[in-house]
């Protein structure tokens, strides 16, 4: 399969999971400050919930993901894709049927707990479904298109929101979580079974416990019935991301830009409630504004970048992208410049495709699962410490309590993450491209 025309049910399962979760963030944080504190525009227990919430999301994604990812090498990619979707339908209904205290308090929980696997889940399995259905001379395309209809997915969710009411905004985002899973478990095609021609298709997690001279057949059974028996070990994670220098270098890129992306959520959003008195309209038209250049670097500019100067240097400059763009926002002095600023995201969105395309060149289509579920989360791990960092410099900033006048200097904070990230990125642009080849010829070994 090397069409991206064959990824059409796909594309169509992402979009779908994809507008349903973006319809709720422009309306989340007006629903929580109402909720915790009304009638007030700053509210230290609604930042601090959030940030609590976001580092619990983190720590039960860095688990989630990988397991599953794990599990979708095994099971099929179909079949895993569907726990995401479905968790994602809960909480919108939850807030769909009241927004009272009671009823946030009861979403907060639940929330908690499904975006462990819904938030990042959708994205990570159908970027490995991709990445394991198409050539990696096609691949770039592939991933491009996947993160592409992703964020426009995330425009035309974020678009709606704007004209929405909010009580309709989390009734439709259930209803979109449902269709998407009727379709997907209707049309889209269940991944086939491992792929053993290419050596250097071959896994860098190898199972001690199978013969080599077992049939295919066999081979699957053992390793389903091996999988009951166990969940992936750690060390057999860290050992695969060690197999290669360009996949160690990735992880650490990983976890910088997974703390960035966390001081560009919760702390960000209040910061500009507070700071710019924005609503919930306010927030809708720059999301739309970051999602439509995100759509249209993803579709149209890292497709066709990509053979020119490589994910490499995409990467590189997607990251130097990320840290202007925080920068300008930190001196915001007027509602219109974050939304000037958040042009930028044509190229800094690009970070985590570029990311995912070298990952997925470095393993073989056996492992594109674990690998992207390892990648995501880390990145998830670096979620984790970005509320504990970011979220007290949120509300110190932004009180009298500020050790000197720069409300804007978490985001600043959050910038340098990307900044630091350019170096390990920069390495694997002129040092390690090929490390792949070199890997092959040894693996991991899963011990029974």
């Amino acid at each position: 399969m090397d069409k991206l025309s064959d990824l059409k049910h796909l594309f169509v399962t992402v979009f779908l999971g994809n507008f349903a979760l973006n319809l709720i963030p422009p309306a989340i944080t007006d629903i929580t400050v109402g909720a915790l504190c009304p009638a007030q525009d700053e509210c230290s227990l609604a930042i601090y919930l959030s940030g609590f919430q976001q580092a619990i999301l983190g720590l039960g994604s860095m688990m989630m993901l990988p397991l599953l990812g794990h599990l979708s090498d095994v099971y099929g990619r179909k079949t895993l894709l569907t726990v995401p979707v479905v968790a994602s339908i809960i909480p919108s209904v939850i807030l769909a049927i009241g927004r009272s205290t009671n009823y946030f308090y009861a979403y907060y929980v639940v929330k908690t707990f499904t975006g462990m696997v819904s938030d990042n889940g959708i994205e990570c399995l159908s970027i490995a479904y991709a990445a394991a259905k198409i050539s990696e001379e096609k691949r770039v395309s592939a991933i491009g298109v996947v993160a592409g209809i992703g964020s426009a997915a995330s425009l035309f969710g974020t678009m709606a929101a704007r004209f929405l009411s909010t009580a309709h905004i989390f009734l439709v985002a259930a209803i979109f979580s449902m269709v998407a899973t009727i379709y997907m478990r209707i049309f889209l095609k269940e991944t086939s079974g491992r792929v053993n021609s290419d050596p250097l298709n071959q896994p860098i997690l190898v199972d001690s416990g199978a013969e080599c001279s077992q049939s295919e057949s066999d081979s699957s059974k053992i390793a389903v019935s091996q999988s009951f028996k166990k969940v992936l070990p750690l060390k057999d994670i860290f050992c695969m991301l060690r197999s290669s220098g360009t996949l160690s270098l990735a992880t650490v890129i990983a976890f910088l830009n997974g703390l960035g992306e966390g001081g560009q959520q919760t702390p960000f959003l209040y910061f500009l409630k507070a700071r710019l008195q924005y609503n919930k309209d306010n927030f809708a038209v720059l999301m739309l504004i970051g999602y439509s250049a995100a759509a249209i670097g993803q579709l149209f500019l890292m497709p066709r970048l990509a053979p020119i100067i490589g994910e490499e240097a995409i990467l590189s400059l997607a990251l130097i992208a990320g840290f202007i763009n925080m920068l300008i926002d930190s001196i915001a002095w007027a509602v219109w410049v974050p939304y000037v600023a958040n042009l930028l995201p044509i190229i800094a969105f690009l970070i985590r495709p570029a990311l995912q395309c070298i990952v997925s060149k470095q393993v073989g289509p056996n492992e594109q699962g674990i690998s992207q579920g390892c990648i995501a989360g880390i990145s998830s791990f670096g979620n984790i410490l970005s509320p504990l960092i970011y979220t007290p410099l949120t509300d110190l900033f932004l009180s009298e309590r500020a050790p000197f006048n720069y409300p804007g200097f978490n985001l600043f904070c959050v910038g340098l993450a990307w900044l630091i990230a350019l170096m390990p990125s920069m390495m694997i642009h002129f040092g390690l491209r090929n490390s792949r080849l070199k890997i092959r010829d040894d693996g991991c070994s899963l011990d029974a």
